[in-house]
């Protein structure tokens, strides 16, 4: 049997007790009332796994069942666990640890189904913030009832805080030029999320770009003379321009004055005490309009005078501020000119990456949260392998270091292509290792996730997909390249690693097709997200050997067109329109590209 995250302490014996039809879900009176919450999440896994509906009451238990009670004694994010001859008791002082009890207990009915072994269990995080940062602005946008079952979904693995990145995807009210050709969130989509997330114990977070990053903000008419390099704002859009460009230029005293407005409408939306004003990747800063400022000052101090604002306007209102910690690793000391409740976040996203930032920023004194990813961006399919490497390491070196949590990050560079429950392997990677330090080995906290969130007894499903990633040679950044110039065509002698590549997908797409019948029916639906990602990186491949040898194609353009159909139907279950139309745009100049060539 696998819990995940796995407990702290824990103990089991081939002994059993057995659920009947006639068992109680019983809340002690002196339980909070978001208990009652939790319990109706508890009796639907049980009618589902064992058939038998669970009546909930309060008081006192009598006998067998599953008794919820409150206990004192438990820290504030714990709880215990005990299965014996009497029954089932969560034991809990909070209603966060009360939550993570119940949790607990419906993986195991998943497995168990009502003949639950005997078994104590004292658990609580070591990490006190486990957390993810969802992009929202490249391209993908989710429903709002997507959004509620990934909320879902971080509550069943103990995560206890999300933050949605926004740039331009927000309807501020008078930035309507901004988000006009868009599907953005509007108000009510947040508060109605927020209040999702309370009953989850999930803290919302607030996001924004107010320096770096914005694109579409600054590419207005409105806005354009706010642009540190306004000559940029003519270009054609391109994935790799939108990553590069447009900051905003903060010698301009208007520009503080439009950042604040943004904050103060978003803000009132959440309940919770912070605020994140991002302030990464800040590249143009000093290099048009702001030069003389910088010639001044420099560039670092231009960035912490600007960041420095941002968090005391926060903390005057109450808000701990937090902002990403790339750009101020290069003069680390610079954080004690801030407010000292500011968070720091702390990212690094390859695979091998060391313990250096988190390590100065623990020297100067930093409030930090490490920030690994789930190796999504600018893939069909998450590097699961990457992931795995890079989040193992930087919740190691946050538990090392005492930092205050993990912030683990799932982003939508050049156009959030993949599916977006292709982020959940490396979200659970995230949950794991922020709440308990000992860190399964690769194939097995792979077979537990298969088992666990996939419904797959045989427990290869994580297995399966893992290498899928690493099986392309053309990739779809060589293709977004390629049409915006950056790149160009592969030559001739790359022509057998694509034919390579090409082969091992097509008979990958067949071990996902036969493994099927090996899921658990409510879980099939995840398997043709990932037949669609695979038939699109073979038509990379075939793509990147007509463009090496400059031979047009016409039924391979025919066959994007028709992939892309279903692309778009796929994408259309999950996620509003947002800027699908980015991604049919260079889906359709390949196919025109390929028949003129």
């Amino acid at each position: 049997m696998y819990i995940l995250p796995k407990p702290q302490k824990m103990s089991a014996t081939d002994e059993v007790f057995y659920l009947s039809y006639d068992d109680e879900i019983v809340i002690d009176d002196t339980c909070q009332t978001e208990a009652y919450t939790y319990a109706c999440l508890l009796q639907a896994d049980i009618l589902e796994h064992t058939g038998f509906e669970l009546d909930i009451r309060r008081g006192k238990k009598t006998r067998g069942g599953i008794w919820l009670v409150r206990d004192a004694k438990c820290g504030a994010q714990e709880y215990g666990l005990t299965v014996d001859e009497d029954g089932i008791v969560i034991r809990a002082s909070s209603k966060e640890g009360m939550l993570y009890g119940v949790q607990t207990l419906r993986q195991i009915v998943l497995q168990q189904g009502a003949a639950v072994s005997h078994m104590t269990i004292e658990d609580y995080p070591e990490m006190e913030y486990r957390g993810l940062y969802y992009d929202v602005t490249r391209c993908r946008i989710p429903t709002l009832d997507y959004l509620k079952r990934l909320v879902d979904k971080l509550s069943y693995y103990k995560i206890n805080q999300l933050q949605l990145y926004i740039e331009h995807t927000y309807m501020f009210q008078n930035l309507s030029e901004v988000w006009r050709d868009d599907t953005p969130l509007t108000a009510q989509d947040i508060l109605e999320l927020d209040a999702y997330c309370a009953l989850r114990n999930i803290e919302l977070v607030p996001s924004i770009a107010t320096f770096g990053h914005l694109y579409k903000v600054l590419r207005t008419k409105s806005y354009r003379h706010l642009c540190e390099m306004e000559e940029l704002c003519d270009q054609p859009f391109g994935f790799v321009d939108r990553m590069e460009h447009h900051t905003i230029d903060i010698s301009n005293e208007e520009s503080f004055e439009f950042v604040r407005s943004l904050i103060d409408e978003y803000m009132p939306l959440f309940r919770s005490d912070k605020f994140n004003i991002c302030g990464d990747e800040t590249m143009d800063l000093g290099k048009g309009k702001g030069k003389p400022l910088a010639d001044e000052i420099g560039e670092e101090g231009m960035y912490i005078r600007h960041v420095k604002r941002l968090c005391e306007y926060l903390v005057q209102k109450g808000k701990t501020p937090m902002f990403w910690g790339d750009i101020i690793c290069r003069f680390p000391e610079a954080v004690r000119q801030l407010p000292p409740q500011t968070i720091c976040l702390n990212w690094g996203y390859d695979a091998d990456v060391d313990d250096t930032n988190t390590e100065k920023l623990a020297d100067v004194g930093a409030r930090i949260y490490n920030c690994p990813g789930v190796s999504g961006w600018n893939q069909f399919v998450n590097r699961i392998g990457a992931s795995y490497e890079n989040i193992r390491r930087m919740c190691a070196y946050g538990h090392q270091y005492h930092v205050q949590g993990i912030l683990n990050t799932d982003w939508g560079d050049f156009g959030h292509i993949n599916h977006p429950d292709m982020g959940l392997v490396g979200m659970i990677y995230g949950a794991c290792f922020s709440w308990n330090s000992k860190t399964p080995s690769f194939d097995e906290i792979n077979k537990e996730i298969s088992v666990v969130e996939y419904h797959d007894k045989c427990g290869g499903f994580v297995a399966l997909i893992a290498d899928i990633s690493e099986l392309w040679a053309y990739q779809w950044s060589n293709l977004t390249g390629y049409r915006e110039q950056k790149e160009a065509a592969w030559s001739e002698s790359r022509l057998a690693d694509m034919d390579c590549s090409e082969k091992n997908l097509l008979e990958k797409k067949k071990q996902l097709l036969a493994y099927i019948a090996k899921l658990d029916g409510s879980r099939k639906d995840i398997m043709r997200p990932y037949v669609i990602a695979v038939d699109g990186m073979i038509l990379l491949q075939e793509t990147g050997k007509a463009f090496a040898v400059k031979e047009g194609n016409r039924q391979l353009a025919e066959a994007w067109e028709k992939w892309f159909y279903r692309y778009k139907k796929e994408w259309r279950r999950t996620s509003r329109e947002s800027e699908l139309y980015r991604v049919q745009e260079l889906i359709f100049w390949t196919a025109d590209r390929l028949r003129s060539l």
